[in-house]
């Protein structure tokens, strides 16, 4: 069973900077589908960032050129970087992990949840 655990999020001006981060129980987790969701106030769940085992980074469009996913070197550890946040990108962001070595991966397939973290973006 694989844990997850976010920490980073908090309360920022637009146009500032966060960094999230997700602990992985499991030592390694480069193998697998893992990525970024996201839910805001009166909307539904929707995926932020992801990252394939082969290195492939996709990114919602709201995400592109302003959000950054990636991994420590032990696959221990998923961040998000987020730059120039705007207001409506305030909402819980949840750490997903899913099955090894699949070239594509969508909400169904993340089986691991962690608890999210809360973001506050004001104006």
């Amino acid at each position: 069973q694989v844990q997850l655990a976010e920490a980073g999020g908090g309360s920022v001006q637009a146009g500032g900077s966060l960094r999230l981060s997700c602990a992985a129980s499991e030592g390694t987790l480069s193998s697998r589908c893992m990525a970024w969701y996201r839910r805001t106030p009166g909307k539904d769940r929707e995926w932020v960032a992801k990252i394939y085992y082969h290195g492939d980074r996709l990114y919602a469009n709201f995400a592109k050129d302003r959000f950054t996913i990636s991994q420590d070197s032990a696959g221990a550890t998923l961040y998000l970087q987020m730059d120039n946040l705007k207001p409506e990108d305030t909402g819980v962001y949840y750490c997903a992990v899913g099955p090894e070595r699949r070239p594509y991966c969508e909400l169904r397939d993340f089986n691991y949840w962690g608890q999210g973290t809360q973001v506050t973006v004001s104006s």
